[in-house]
């Protein structure tokens, strides 16, 4: 073998090194989940609690790797965070989520998916239980090798779904429940990206579309940041602090309201001193929503701790519960032991840190460009329409939303620099062809008019050429450039069918997966 060939595969091999680190860590990790589930009382656990145990693991490194991405994915693709800072902050305040305020009971049976009472024995029962969770992880890790963001909880409810119908026929699942957790698929990144695109029209028409950037964002901004303040207080009560505070929709959007007030003085008057020195142009209004976004990061993560992470541990928790009991009860809901917690906050923590960046990149670069203030939109976006949702009874997808949040401020740029690209061709079909210095000077006024006075200067300009006697004045190619429509493609089509794909694939995916999971456990094991 000739000495470049041996040096290509040293260049290869090098290359791998990383990647099989990140393996030797992750097996680690789940090894030392089960030397802990193994010898926790010094003395040997219950096989099912070990296999089990193991397996929580193993799913929670898949939630870190693939779920966390959506907090925390903006605010890198924005470079608000860099990727060690996002990881940083995720894995800290994931891991506080669920511990803090994780809870001490979760449900067995994920949203009341299928009906327990139709399992005939508390063997079996763990079966479901065990195979939901490992399908689960198994299509999350599928999705995470990929780039492709999904939902952790359609995986489980998908996975709850097949291993049940396994163990006790079609009629175990509650159908109806399960309908409205489809309309989740449509209604969650519909809404999402509709309540990112609206926020982030009205940012730019108030402020990045004034000829006086500084003034608008000095009227405008404490008002936005207000109104960051109230809908994450709000949205900390209602679902990051849920299992320790029980309050209503209007006594949480009180509380936020006064978070909303002190938020509004504090960024009111640190921005009247800052305006002194601000450059009126794009980037320095930008600059405005760096700390609001590692804020947004870090609230987001310990909202998604505090609820996903429990849910996600559930069918650990059910095991535990059901093997540990004199009886092998099913209980509706079971208490969740600190240490399955902390397998659970713990794996998140390292899946975020060996695998995060993957999901990460797509959500915060791969979709489409974002800048601080799309990533702020997409924060709120996160925050209200799941608000809004609760209060009307929707379920709905974080996962969902924060993604189609990302499309949604995508499309919205894409629709609106394609409009700007035709008022500009119809500009130039009304100006002399060898007029070139008063086009350019026309044009430059027009983009630093506000919208209200383009609308106006394309007005005056349309009067102008009707009054014209000699319409041969302007060039016939140029006239034709009005037909034209030019079409700038903001938004990478191939993430979107590939992400939808994964979408509507999880919950049969998951299902099939935790079926045949079913059937090989019970079989090879359970006799």
């Amino acid at each position: 073998m000739e000495l470049k060939h041996i040096d290509g595969l040293e260049k290869a091999s090098q290359q791998g090194h990383p990647e099989l680190i990140r393996l030797g860590l992750g097996v680690l990790f789940v090894v030392a989940v089960l030397l802990y589930a193994l010898f926790r009382n010094g003395e040997g656990g219950s096989l099912y609690i070990v296999a089990a145990a193991v397996i929580g693991g193993y799913m929670a490194l898949n939630i870190g790797a693939n779920d966390v991405a959506n907090n925390v994915g903006p605010a890198v693709g924005s470079q608000a965070l860099t990727m060690g800072g996002a990881l940083a902050i995720a894995a800290i305040f994931e891991a506080a989520g669920a511990v803090i305020a994780g809870g001490e009971v979760v449900g067995t049976i994920r949203n009341g998916i299928i009906n327990p009472a139709m399992i005939s024995d508390s063997q079996t029962f763990i079966w479901v239980m065990m195979s939901a969770l490992l399908a689960s992880a198994l299509w999350l890790n599928a999705a995470t090798a990929v780039g492709a963001p999904v939902s952790t909880t359609h995986s489980i409810v998908g996975a709850v779904i097949g291993s049940g119908v396994a163990a006790a026929g079609m009629n175990i699942v509650a159908w109806g429940k399960m309908g409205q957790i489809a309309a989740s698929w449509v209604i969650s990144p519909v809404l999402g990206g509709l309540v990112a695109a609206a926020l982030l029209y009205l940012v730019k028409r108030s402020i990045t579309y004034q000829a006086d950037k500084v003034a608008a964002a000095r009227t405008v901004v404490p008002w936005l940041m207000a109104f960051m303040g109230w809908s994450f207080v709000t949205y900390l009560l209602l679902k990051g602090l849920s299992k320790l505070v029980k309050v209503n929709t209007p006594t949480a959007a009180l509380v936020g309201l006064a978070a909303a007030v002190v938020v509004f003085v504090l960024v009111r008057g640190a921005l009247q001193k800052h305006a002194a020195t601000m450059a009126n142009n794009k980037e320095a209004v930008n600059d405005l929503f760096t700390l609001p976004l590692i804020f947004a990061a870090a609230l987001l993560s310990f909202a998604h701790g505090s609820n996903d992470v429990a849910n996600a541990v559930g069918p650990l928790a059910a095991i535990v519960d059901v093997a540990s009991s004199v009886n092998g009860v099913i209980h509706k809901d079971a208490p969740v032991p600190l240490w399955v917690m902390m397998v659970g906050a713990l794996g998140i923590s390292v899946g975020l840190a060996l695998y995060g960046p993957r999901v990460i990149r797509t959500v915060g670069s791969e979709i489409t460009e974002l800048d601080k203030i799309r990533a702020y939109c997409i924060a709120m976006s996160a925050t209200l329409t799941v608000i809004i949702a609760s209060e009307l009874g929707m379920p709905v997808s974080s996962t969902h939303i924060a993604v189609g949040a990302v499309f949604g401020v995508g499309f919205l740029r894409e629709y609106l620099k394609n409009r700007y690209d035709r008022l500009v061709e119809e500009i130039k079909s009304h100006h002399p062809e060898a007029d070139q210095a008063a086009l350019d000077l026309f044009l430059s006024q027009f983009r630093a008019a506000t919208v209200k006075d383009k609308g106006q200067m394309l007005a005056d300009l349309k009067t102008r050429i009707k009054q014209q006697q000699d319409p041969a004045h302007f060039s016939k190619p140029e006239r034709k450039t009005l037909k034209k429509v030019y079409r700038r493609e903001l938004v990478k089509r191939s993430q979107l069918l590939r992400i939808a794909a994964a979408w509507v694939i999880t919950v049969p995916a998951s299902a099939l997966m935790a079926a045949l999971a079913f059937f090989i456990l019970r079989h090879t094991m359970g006799g």
